[in-house]
């Protein structure tokens, strides 16, 4: 089974290591590729998240294919299969491993910013990546791990060949990989979403990870808000951690309200990220038993922009949009006249109740995310992606439906809605422009 991106893997290995929650467990990402399907799983785990760099050591006439690899503390491992059948010379693997050294050492500066790493002495340490194909990388790593006293290491892969689990059995306590193919091919080969991890996502991960994020105690009271719009007074939950950088604005779809479950769990993830929420019944008790009123994205749009006027009236911060079902298309419609708002994130939505001009007018980054079994929605987001003209991104969620109920689905669009968010705190445009001062 192919994983969706590394999020998608790093949530699938987390269930597989469910066991490991509430244990004295440290969670290791190999960079750069296994750090952002570390974040999940020590997310999922509430375990603290470190990085472990080691180098593979490159045949330099076919780089991806490791002789050996090296790692922290010295540590020096070659793969003698790979040396025999491709001939590399010791004066080859000296000056491979001479650049490799050097590019590890500035990895652990950028990485570490000057952190101390995480102490391993006596506890259980899953190290993580995000595929492996020789294994020598990962036994470089269970090596670094050994020489720092961990008590106990799980080395936890979304995919590998069928013959490498068994092998590193003997550097690791315990492997667990979700797929061992017989034809693996590559590791990209078993993503659909396979794009670089570069320096600056790494660094970002990590450190959301060392910042204490707020307990469901910590976070001020959700209190029921009215949000004066259009003459009427729309119902809404608020919730603003203290220091939150940014708030979120939910529009529901048909036949949801502030109480949804779903969007509840979304934003209280998005809270524990340290972001605002505003949970907001667009329409009014009495409005929503004209079912026309549903579908009216015009007087949604109208009714959230409103919202986020008084949200930043209120908070004095940027504004994100949340949408669901019908609401997505009402986030849209409102974006497309306000260039303040930061990102908007679209589950389930029907971004295609916008027409094409409003499409092409939305300057707000957008993620429309969709469950893989959500065929005619899905459908529906493909059609209105290629009518974005902004930065955008089609996300789909394997094995869920249009509600996310199935295991986990929910979880996914939790990850990758905060994700976005906090990946767009700032907008590049040297010009904002709101709708009350256009």
């Amino acid at each position: 089974m192919r994983f969706e991106n590394r999020v998608d893997a790093g949530l699938r290995l987390a269930d597989a290591l469910e066991g490991l929650r509430g244990t004295d467990v440290v969670v290791l990402g190999l960079p750069r590729g296994g750090i952002p399907v570390a974040y999940q799983v020590a997310r999922c785990l509430h375990a603290p998240l470190d990085v472990l760099v080691v180098r593979k050591l490159g045949v330099p006439w076919q780089p991806e294919l490791a002789f050996g690899a090296i790692g922290e503390g010295g540590v020096h491992v070659l793969n003698d299969d790979v040396v025999a059948a491709t001939g590399v010379t010791p004066q080859e693997q000296a000056e491979v491993e001479q650049r490799e050294r050097a590019e590890l050492v500035r990895r652990v500066s950028a990485y570490r910013a000057g952190r101390p790493p995480a102490p391993l002495d006596g506890r259980t340490v899953v190290v993580v990546d995000d595929g492996l194909a020789t294994g020598a990388t990962a036994t470089a790593a269970c090596q670094v791990v050994r020489g720092q006293g961990a008590a106990r290491i799980v080395l936890a892969v979304p995919v590998a060949p069928d013959r490498i689990p068994a092998r590193l059995s003997e550097v690791a306590d315990e492997v667990v990989c979700l797929e061992t193919p017989s034809g693996f091919g590559s590791v990209g080969a078993w993503y659909r979403d396979f794009e670089q991890t570069d320096d600056a996502e790494v660094g970002a991960l990590l450190a959301r990870a060392i910042r204490p994020a707020p307990d469901a105690g910590d976070l001020p009271p959700d209190p029921e808000v009215e949000v004066p719009a259009d003459r009427v007074r729309l119902a809404a939950r608020f919730a603003l951690p203290s220091g939150a950088p940014a708030v979120v604005a939910f529009a529901h779809g048909s036949g949801s309200s502030r109480h949804s479950p779903r969007n509840q769990y979304v934003a209280a993830e998005l809270n524990r990220a340290g972001l605002g929420t505003l949970l907001l019944d667009l329409l009014t008790e009495g409005e929503e038993n004209d079912r026309g009123n549903v579908f009216d994205t015009v007087l949604l749009a109208r009714r959230l922009r409103a919202a986020a006027d008084w949200l930043r009236q209120e908070t004095g911060l940027p504004v994100s949009y949340f949408g669901a079902s019908t609401g997505a298309a009402a986030c849209l419609e409102a974006a497309a006249d306000d260039d303040g708002i930061l990102a908007i994130v679209s589950r389930g939505g029907r971004p295609d109740l916008a027409s094409t001009a409003v499409l092409a007018r939305v300057r707000a980054p957008t993620l429309l995310v969709v469950g893989s079994l959500d065929t005619e929605v899905l459908s529906l987001n493909r059609l209105a992606a290629d009518r974005l003209h902004c930065e955008h991104r089609l996300a789909v969620v394997p094995g869920a439906t249009h509600l996310f109920t199935e295991s986990g689905t929910l979880a996914a669009v939790s990850s990758l809605a905060r994700d976005w968010f906090t990946s767009h705190l700032t907008r590049p445009d040297s010009a904002v422009r709101h709708p009350s001062s256009a």
